[in-house]
């Protein structure tokens, strides 16, 4: 063989070398490009899996565990983790709080060294201290992520800067995924997925972070549609509750005005809200007698409601056990003092007809002066007995000063009982209703009739405020001699 040929025959097999070294590299790459699409097949398969269970649960209670358990889970299950955990914020936005953690997540806390020594003889210690145990906003990985307010990823959470002067120590060799949860600007708590750093898998990368973070705001969005749902069944519930409290208070209150021998009586609520913290009553005591009963309840609302219903209730017992409006008035504010709160008290007026004749015994508790029109002089007089209001004194102080004053009332006169609500009622120049247009329209409409006072107050109150919403309950009673 030539020397030539020898050349050549090299040449041609250093040639076939490069060419299978270049087609073996172009196989593995090709090997390696399906690998890779593989991969990234899987991982949004994966996540489509997990975005369509989170469909299914996010009609459902925010504070059903099911929904937590689906998002960790499905955290873990889309970036391959070994364990996660969701925690809540609670009520103060002091403390997270541990919703859902999956089996064998690593610790995300620091352990005190009685739990780790403890732990050692039952692994139930462990579990139990970190399912219950509440973190501070301010401490651990978690605190840095409600804190940082955006995604982290942590190497080695061991390291982490915010273990650095930690009371508790953290010996954990992982690396984490944290990220707070957010709707609507609502801070709502932090998820966190971990892996073992011995996984075979390694470390979190730079496409795990990005997944993790498009996958944290798709959950705090599920959460948040979820919460908002939970919220408006539970005010749909209240609001029935509501209603049925409403309608039970309506019916304690008369259901027509009395008749009574010499009268002619007119009563009307109009509450502010579905419960009203007002209430009248009238109670038939016997012996030709009737009594008349006018309160109002400081605030508004269901506290007020409930306490109106107390003083109703305890109101009826005593009434027919005494003579006389102060002695029930003593008594009633006995009862009722111990179970009354230190920022409520209840103003009330109780008078009592003598059937047939103009007599009347009236006693006030702190309550709003009524007023007398005479048919004879054309005079409005207010009537002033003194009195304090209930739930005030325990008793002795309220006994001294609460007293009574008897009146005769003749033909065509009127006594107007009214609640504060009328007076202060407010226009849109925020001027108040006030006493003297009270006096106004009661001395205009009395010789009417007790019906006709009633219809004109609230007809003059409505006018007067217009567009502005009723701030306080309104009770007005009529007591008209015939």
């Amino acid at each position: 063989m030539t020397d030539s040929l020898c050349i050549t025959v090299a040449l041609i097999a250093s040639a076939l070398t490069v060419c299978f070294i270049s087609l073996r590299r172009t196989g593995k790459c090709l090997q390696q490009a399906r690998n890779e699409k593989e991969d990234i097949l899987s991982e949004e398969l994966r996540m489509f899996d997990f975005l369509h269970q989170l469909g299914e649960v996010t009609g459902r209670d925010a504070r059903n565990r099911q929904l937590y358990k689906e998002i960790v889970e499905g955290f873990n299950k889309v970036l391959r983790a070994d364990g996660g955990a969701l925690y809540l914020l609670s009520e103060d936005e002091q403390s997270l709080i541990p919703q859902y953690m999956s089996p064998n997540c690593p610790a995300l806390i620091g352990l005190p060294e009685d739990v780790k020594e403890r732990s050692k003889i039952d692994a139930r210690v462990l579990e139990s201290h970190l399912r219950l145990a509440k973190v501070s906003v301010n401490e651990g990985v978690l605190g840095a992520a409600m804190l940082t307010g955006e995604p982290l990823l942590i190497e080695n959470v061991k390291s982490h800067e915010s273990f650095r002067e930690a009371t508790v120590n953290y010996d954990e060799e992982i690396t984490a995924l944290l990220s707070p949860l957010k709707y609507g600007g609502r801070n709502l708590g932090v998820v966190a997925i971990v892996r073992n750093l011995d996984n075979r898998i390694g470390a979190f990368t730079d496409n795990d972070f990005q997944v993790f973070r498009t996958v944290s705001e798709q959950s705090a969005f599920a959460m948040g549609n979820a919460l908002i749902h939970s919220e408006l069944v539970e005010k749909r519930k209240l609001e029935a509750e509501v209603r049925t409290a409403s309608e039970v208070q309506n019916i304690l209150l008369p259901s027509r005005d009395p008749d009574i021998p010499g009268f002619r009586v007119c009563g009307k609520n109009t509450p502010a809200r579905m419960i009203s913290g007002d209430y009248f009553d009238y109670i038939d005591l016997g012996n030709e007698s009737t009594g008349i009963v006018i309160a109002d309840v400081t605030g508004k609302g269901v506290p007020a409601g409930l306490l109106m219903v107390m003083c109703r209730s305890v109101m009826r017992l005593i009434a027919k056990a005494v003579k006389t409006p102060s002695a029930a008035l003593a008594l009633l504010n006995r009862q009722l003092f111990p179970d009354v709160r230190e920022d409520m008290f209840v103003s009330l007026a109780y008078v009592i007809l003598k059937h047939g004749e103009g007599g009347i015994t009236l006693s006030r508790a702190g309550h709003d002066a009524p007023l007398m029109f005479h048919a004879k002089t054309g005079d409005v007089d207010t009537i002033k007995p003194p009195g304090l209001a209930i739930g005030i004194d325990e008793g002795e102080v309220f006994e001294r000063v609460t007293k009574e004053i008897s009146l005769t009332m003749e033909r065509g006169d009127c006594l107007l009982l009214y609640t504060d609500g009328v007076c202060e009622a407010v226009n849109t120049q925020e001027e108040e209703y006030g006493k003297q247009r009270l006096i106004d329209i009661f001395h205009k409409m009395a010789p009417r009739g007790a019906e006709a006072v009633v219809e004109s107050i609230q007809a003059s109150v409505m006018a007067f405020a217009g567009e502005e919403p009723q701030m306080d309950d309104i009770t007005l009673i009529v007591i008209e001699k015939c």
